[in-house]
């Protein structure tokens, strides 16, 4: 499945690194940004969110909650999120039900790994519609923060 822009975004319930629900539905009010990554502690995940931490206060002052999402353990995206001193949650899909909704997951990564999820960037409104969708193929590449950033400038001037 792939998400359409202005589609109403498929609601999710995952567990962050503190071992908190995080509920998509719960957020309506505020923009959100999630960000699916591969695998947490490689290199290009790890340079995507330390430039999303480093800029933290863009996404903030766009009345907007990032949220990193990756396969990975709750266990072990505390312990990247700690070494790298990410200030916005990581939320475990471990079961891949978010990954699959959202069609973010490789049929195969490197190394024959299975049920890994592709990079992807989407934008959800304060109503929960998706204004943005970027599913990226080739996981060394980032998605566009400029058009990220874009997005949600013009979510708050509407």
């Amino acid at each position: 499945m792939s998400i359409a822009i202005n589609q109403p975004a498929p609601d999710f319930s995952l567990f962050n690194t503190n071992k908190q629900e995080i509920k998509l539905s719960s957020l309506r009010g505020k923009n959100v940004v999630l960000l699916f990554f591969p695998l947490a502690f490689t290199s290009t995940c790890t340079a995507e969110l330390c430039s999303v931490r480093d800029s933290y206060n863009i996404y903030d002052s766009l009345n907007a909650t990032v949220f990193g999402i990756s396969c990975d353990s709750l266990f072990t995206l505390g312990k990247f999120r700690e070494e790298q001193h990410l200030n916005f949650d990581l939320l475990s899909d471990f079961n891949k039900t978010a990954s699959k909704d959202y069609g973010t997951l490789y049929d195969s990564f490197v190394f024959n790994m299975l049920g890994v999820s592709k990079r992807s960037a989407f934008v959800i409104d304060t109503e929960g519609i998706v204004r943005y969708a970027e599913v990226l193929e080739n996981a060394g590449n980032v998605p566009d923060f400029d058009k990220i950033k874009a997005c949600l400038n013009s979510l708050a001037t509407a």
